[in-house]
């Protein structure tokens, strides 16, 4: 992600100079959950911030909702309070609306940077900047914007388990010539309008979903109203690229651990320990994957028996929403937790490429280096439903026996006080 904005293993340094931008995307709300909002900080570091909060939710009329739940808090939570995320009341949160917006998100994201970029490219006409003629490898000619966005971005689970993106968007040009160049872009084109750009296009951007059963009209799939966009390494820059990039690289290692569960892909067999419509709220968003997810082309009792016996051909043409089931464990996201353009920076591949070669090179003499083998990915999780039967017995058995341990040493220090 770095090379991206400084250059470097292919890149070259230039793209420094470009203009560049760090957005965050949210999603939108589905249902007052808990909240820490402090509205001045006077900590050192923000890791550590101890700084008083201000009360969660305060309503003076707020009074209950339809469910008799308070449709106020006035708690003021500590970072590592276990409500932070969780609504208000469980059963006016649209918990199908939140794990649609995870399952769609990838598209939304994908319409608001072609959004981003036909916003730039009408902005050339406007001052005069002429088109590029660019010449294709089967020999035909186009004539295209100067500008383009080229974008490194990842994703983070928020406590309330909505997914949300960090993105780099980095203003490139266009070189006649070579196409592939990365170039810096036109100077009538500026950081200015790339800010004017991303929040255009989360305002106005937004998904309907594919007609469902339970939602005909399908649902309405937008950006939430937190954009925030900074700018790297401007005049008046607010982020530098070292920050950015250590910012980016902790999301290398999460997924739904914020939410207080992690899980591995459900099935059938195991769906049952994870998902209920009556539970918590992780519980009722796997639950809503789950139901949402289920084949809606078999209507009768014995086809509906048969579809859940099986997990094999959830993605189906049929139903746009099967996806939602091979995903349940990742509560409806089904995208990875890192994507970039092409032209962005240096690719995967490459890299994996380069330290092979140098592996293979690093001695003088290679008659010594043997390759035995190359590993791949086999699977994970136990080979059969009875394997996993009894692991999970004897998880349980051995829990309930230092449960039982820890009760009888409790009451022989009661007996020991009491004797004494």
């Amino acid at each position: 992600m770095r090379c991206g904005l400084t250059g470097g293993k292919g890149v070259p340094a230039s793209v420094g100079r470009h203009p560049i931008v760090f957005a965050t995307f949210t999603a939108p709300s589905f249902g007052a959950v808990h909240h820490r909002h402090v509205p001045r900080h006077t900590c050192a570091t923000r890791q550590r911030c101890d700084c008083r909060p201000a009360p969660c939710r305060a309503r003076s009329t707020a009074g209950t909702c339809p469910h008799g739940q308070p449709a106020a808090c006035f708690a003021r939570h500590d970072a590592d309070d276990p409500r932070l995320g969780q609504p208000l009341c469980l059963d006016c949160y649209n918990h199908d609306h939140q794990v649609v917006w995870n399952y769609f998100s990838g598209e939304l994201w994908r319409r608001t940077k072609q959004a981003i970029e036909r916003h730039l490219a009408a902005l050339c006409p406007q001052r005069g900047i002429p088109l590029v003629r660019v010449a294709t490898a089967s020999g035909k000619v186009r004539w295209v914007p100067p500008v383009r966005v080229s974008h490194g971005k990842v994703a983070e689970m928020q406590r309330r388990a909505a997914v949300h993106f960090h993105a780099l968007l980095r203003l490139d040009g266009i070189d006649s010539d070579d196409p592939d160049a990365l170039v810096p872009p036109p100077a009538g084109i500026t950081v200015d309008d790339l800010d004017a750009a991303v929040h255009a296009a989360a305002r106005q951007i937004t998904v309907t979903t594919p007609p469902h059963p339970d939602q005909p009209q399908g649902w309405l799939v937008a950006w939430g109203e937190q954009v925030d966009v900074r700018r790297i390494n401007s005049a008046g820059g607010e982020l530098t690229d070292s920050k950015v990039a250590a910012y980016l690289a902790k999301y290398a290692t999460k997924a739904t651990e914020v939410t207080g569960h992690s899980f591995t892909r459900l099935t059938p067999a195991t769906i049952d320990n994870y998902a209920d419509p009556g539970g918590d709220h992780t519980a009722r968003l796997i639950d809503a994957c789950w139901q949402l997810g289920r084949p809606t082309d078999t209507d009768t009792a014995s086809g509906a028996a048969t579809v859940n016996r099986r997990q094999a051909g959830l993605d189906t043409e049929s139903n746009a929403y099967a996806g939602l089931r091979r995903w349940a464990h990742m509560l409806g996201f089904g995208g990875h937790f890192l994507t970039k353009a092409r032209r962005y920076s240096v690719t995967f591949g490459l890299l994996r490429d380069t330290r092979a070669t140098y592996r293979r090179t690093e001695d003088d003499d290679t008659a010594d280096v043997i390759t035995l083998c190359a590993l791949s990915y086999a699977g994970s999780g136990w080979l059969s439903d009875g394997d996993a039967l009894l692991a999970n017995t004897a998880a349980r058995q051995r829990r309930e026996s230092r449960r039982i341990g820890r009760e009888e040493l409790a009451h022989e220090a009661w007996l020991t006080g009491a004797a004494a």
